[in-house]
Order: structure tokens, then sequence, then C-alpha cells
């Protein structure tokens, strides 16, 4: 083990044995008493299988086979989720003829930040996290399962079904994804058109043609955002069946990989093997190189925090900065190149990437995954059996070696040839606090900003100063009062076009706030998640216009050239009245209660 990753390790081991071993002996206060079923008098068990079909009431009644409960998060308006309508039927019919049961246990909220850009909803997108883990918990509290399906995929999603899964984490849990679409317009050509458009250079109708070229179909968006992220990590950590997450949407291989989901979580069912001997300190870890070694979304320095959280286990910052200062970048996907998820796939995907970081030194090979120990699974690719017969196996499925050499290099490299030695993301500090950064897509002479500031407390202000030309010039634009405490931390990404538009003008420019940028973020140098936010006095929120603000991602600074004195005697001006319309109103409790960006922004730990 590479001794900068070990020293991490250690390092997370360490400062997590207290919530760690609180919350392993409250999941055994659980396991003991299971079967959870046997539990329930008969008068409760007739409710659970009243609508169950008679021959399937027997064994579900009396405990005799594996029960699983689906937690869902179909609807048929996002393109990732649509194909989930069938999944539920289809677990039902492959558990059937394992000897097994399954029933859908409950459904969980599913928001789009790609429909909710810009947009008031948007505000309760990082929210909805949280929303999705208790509704995950409140469907598995009926305490009927020895199993978990989740199915999910997008952005909030997935990490709020994971953390409402650990609550529950004495039984087994396997995440089934959908895939995704294939490829539609290119990236380079989607993100050329959307500045083409910024710069009023195009037409509406020209944007929306590229717009609807790219996102056509069901399936996962195939730019490498946060879902696509969401997926590489739950693979990473041991939950989802190996290079499963980049298979197309509605194909023999999709369908047979998600029976094969469903055996092994039989499987782990009987052995008694639950999602918290899976996500562990040096699964965690796994997942933090991954996503680093791709490049992978800036949100998930907030998620990533989150899930740990919810196992008791303590992620931080540091760790993140520390971690990426060792792992080394073996991917360029957009937004950190041109390629989509299918390219990366192609190129040699998850299984090529494991192979690299296992031969480096940089994973934990004594971890559990839902094929059993190990991450020697993690290096075989998946195809359907009837593509190669020729090898006489019977199984739906032939898992073949990782390719060694990877198919595009343009996409993937080995860690001997990687795209830089560093991976795409670092943690500045200073006396404006603290932010993240995402650099693997930011070109090296754009890493060190420093310019006078231009201060607004909102992205539309922003946009209204650049449309007439206000922004002209070298400038750190800075969006405030965007963090969880003020209006749930939406993402900004409406202002990258703009900003690309300057800095092609031959600015230098940079934003910096306390909202978030998205798993889009992309050439533009963007100090985000600053911490403590202006709505709790942090110094973001005493800056004011023509402050010289410098953003160097190179010592990892973050700083205004201002005295102490004279930075502590401002004052932190008044966030803007917020218009608690659509919904907004109902979450005026999780904005007095999240935790900062630096603890996971979440309002459950």
């Amino acid at each position: 083990m590479k001794d900068a990753i070990q020293k991490v390790t250690n390092a997370i081991i360490e400062r997590s044995q207290k919530p760690r071993a609180a919350y392993l002996d409250m999941l055994k206060q659980t396991q003991d008493k299971s079967p959870a079923r046997g539990c329930l008098s008969c008068s409760n068990m007739a409710h659970v299988v009243a609508a169950s079909p008679d021959y399937e009431k027997t064994p579900i009644a009396q405990g005799a086979g594996i029960n699983i409960g689906i937690v869902t998060a179909y609807n048929d308006m996002l393109s990732a989720h649509q194909p989930l309508a069938t999944y539920p039927d289809f677990i039902k019919e492959k558990a059937r003829s394992l000897g097994a049961t399954a029933q859908v246990a409950g459904g969980v909220p599913a928001m789009c930040d790609g429909v909710t850009q810009g947009l008031p909803g948007m505000e309760l997108s990082l929210f909805s996290r949280d929303v999705i883990a208790m509704s995950t918990a409140i469907s598995l509290t009926h305490n009927v399962f020895d199993a978990v399906a989740c199915l999910g995929v997008c952005d909030k999603i997935v990490p709020g079904m994971i953390i409402g899964a650990l609550q529950f984490g004495h039984l087994p849990a396997v995440f089934i994804p959908a895939g995704p679409m294939v490829s539609g317009i290119s990236n380079a050509e989607k993100a050329r058109v959307r500045q083409q458009f910024a710069a009023g250079e195009v037409d509406e109708l020209a944007l929306m043609d590229a717009e609807t070229a790219s996102y056509h179909s069901a399936g996962t968006c195939t730019f490498y955002g946060t879902a696509n992220a969401n997926q590489l990590l739950m693979e990473m950590l041991g939950v989802q069946l190996p290079s499963t997450s980049f298979i197309n949407t509605g194909t023999p291989l999709r369908d047979a990989l998600t029976a094969s989901s469903v055996e092994q979580v039989i499987n782990m069912a009987s052995k008694k093997i639950g999602l918290s001997s899976v996500v562990t300190e040096k699964s965690m870890v796994n997942a933090l190189v991954g996503l680093l070694a791709t490049g992978g979304s800036t949100n998930h320095t907030l998620h990533l925090l989150a899930i740990a959280r919810a196992a008791g286990i303590i992620v931080t910052w540091d760790d993140f900065n520390n971690l990426s200062r060792a792992v080394p970048l073996l991917a360029r996907v957009y937004p950190n190149g041109t390629a989509d998820v299918n390219h990366f796939r192609d190129a040699g995907g998850i299984a090529f990437l494991v192979h690299e970081l296992r031969r480096a030194g940089m994973l934990h090979q004594d971890t559990v995954n839902v094929m059993g120990e190990g991450l020697d699974a993690y290096e075989r690719e998946p195809a359907p059996a009837g593509e190669q017969l020729s090898n006489g196996s019977s199984s739906e499925i032939v898992w073949s070696p990782a390719v060694k050499t990877s198919r595009n290099t343009d996409v993937l490299r080995s860690v001997d040839e990687a795209f830089d030695q560093e991976g795409g993301i670092r943690l500045l500090k200073g006396n404006l606090g603290q932010a993240m950064v995402k650099v693997s897509a930011v070109a090296e002479e754009f890493h060190i900003i420093k310019a006078a500031c231009r201060v607004f407390s909102s992205q539309h202000a922003m946009l209204d100063a650049f449309a007439n030309n206000e922004l002209d010039r070298d400038v750190i634009v800075v969006v405030r009062f965007q963090g969880p405490a003020a209006n749930g931390m939406p993402e900004l990404h409406k202002l990258t076009p703009p900003l690309a538009v300057l800095q092609d003008r031959g600015y230098k420019v940079a934003l910096l706030t306390d909202g978030r940028m998205s798993g889009a973020s992309g050439k533009i140098m963007a100090a985000i998640h600053v911490a403590p936010e202006a709505m709790r006095s942090g110094n973001i929120g005493k800056l004011c216009d023509g402050d010289i603000v410098c953003i160097d991602a190179v010592r990892g600074e973050l700083s205004v050239e201002l005295s102490e004195q004279e930075l502590a005697s401002r004052p932190v001006l008044e966030a803007p009245a917020e218009t608690q319309t659509l919904g907004r109103n109902l979450f005026d409790v999780f904005r007095d209660r999240v935790s900062g960006a630096e603890y996971g922004a979440d309002v459950l730990f």
C-alpha cells in the first residue's frame, strides 16, 4: 500500500474509533432481534402479505426464505430513472427462481439538477439527499426484510439511499443502476453551443437543438457528473456489481447484471454479510481514490463525508486533499475532457481503473463487497454469455479479465502514463476560510488567479452584470449567500458559460462562492463550498467590490489582501430576503439545522 494512502487511512480509522463503535453497537442491538419477521404478530404479518400472491404468502410469513426489500427512485420524467419502472417485477421473478421473495418496500423522491439549474427548485436539491435517506429508512422500517435492493442513479439519490440503508447496516444491500443512454452529440459540441449562446452568437433554438441532441433517450446522461460518479463510487465501495455502472440501459447485458445483482444479495443474506461489513474505513478510502483518479464530481466532497458519517466514519476535506496529492489522474471524461462515460467504458472502464490502482498499491484489498472478499472480481469485465459460448460457460454473464492496456489513451491511461501525477481536487485555506477547487479540467495557467473581486448575492445578479458587459476584465466573481444555511446550497452551473466566455476573451477569471458548482464544473477556476458560509458569519460575507482576492490552487491558499484588523472590523452583510415559494418554506428546519459544507452539509448527523 502506498504510504500516503495508508497514512490517510490510519488517520480516518483513528478519529473514527468512537463513532464507528457506536454505530456498530447500534446495529448489533438490531441484529440480535433478527430475523425481523419473527417478531411480528399474526395481525402484523397479515398486513405484510395481504397483497402478495398466494404462493408467496407462506414463505414470507414463516420466514422460510430471503425476502428482499426494494427501494426505488422510479419516475418517468427523468431519463435516468425511467427504465426502473420494470425492475421490481424483474427482480421479483429472479428472486422467485432462487427460492426467495421480493417486495417494493417504498419509493424515494428523485429530482434533477439539470431541470432545476438556475431556478428556485434547485434550493431543495441538496436537502433532497437527506429526505431520500429518511425515505429509505421509512421504507425499511417495517422490518420484514432480509436484504435490500436500491434502485437509484442520480445526484442526491444514491448518496441518500446509502445513508438511509446504512441505518439498517445489519442487512446486506446491493445497488442496481439503470445504465447510461448511448452517446449523442459530442460534449465538446454541446459546450461550444452553450458558450455561443452565452455570448449572443446563436439563438435559443440552436441551443435547444444541441441540448436535446445530447439528452436524447432513456438512461443516465453520459457526461461524468455526479450521477455517473455515483455509479463508480458504488463499485469502489463494493455495493454494486463490477463494471455495472456504464452498461447501456435496455440491453441484454444490463438485464443479466440486474439478475446477477439479485443472486449476489441473496447469497450475502444467506451468509449474513451486512452493508456495515462492506462500507468501512478502507472501502471509503477506495472510493475516494477512485473519485480522484477519474476527476469526479465536486459534489462528492459533500456526499462522501455524509455517507461516511452515516457509517460512523469521519472523513474530512484534508483527507481529500492529502489523497489528491498522492493519486494520479487516469481518466479524461467530460468535463475533464471531451469523452463521455461510454467512451470511458470502451477504453477499459472501471475494471482497467481498478487494475491500475491496485498495481500501484493505491487500493485496499482487505475489503468485503457484494462479490465476496478482495478486489479480484472488480478487475473483470462482463459480457453476455451468448457472445462467448466457445468458453463453455453456462452463466448468463461471462467475466473476462480487465484489459492490461487502455483501448483509448486519450480517455483512460495507466499509472505510468497518467494525465497528471495528482488528482483533480484540492483544498484551499486562508483568511477567507476553506474551499474546494477542482483543477483537473482547468488549464495550468489558471491555477493561480489574483484579481479585484466583484461581489453578488445571487447568480441572477451576476448574469445580469455579464449581459451588461460589466465583467470584461480580470475579475474574481464572488457569489455569496449560497450556502446550505442560506438557501440550501444550489448548484451555480449556469455561471460556467459566461465565465468561460470571459476567459476566452483573454481575461483571468475565477468564481468564489459558498454554493456548489456542479458535477459538471469545467475549465473555470472555481473555489466553491466556502466555509464558514456568509450566512454563518464567514468572511466571504465581508468582501466588497474591488478587494484583491487570491485563489491559489498550487499552494492551497484562499485569501483577501486585507489586514487581520480590517477584516475583523468589517460587518457581515445581511442575507437577501428569500421568496419561500415552490415548497421552500417547508425546509426552514433544514436550513436552521444543516451542518457546514466541511461536514457534508447534512441535517442528520
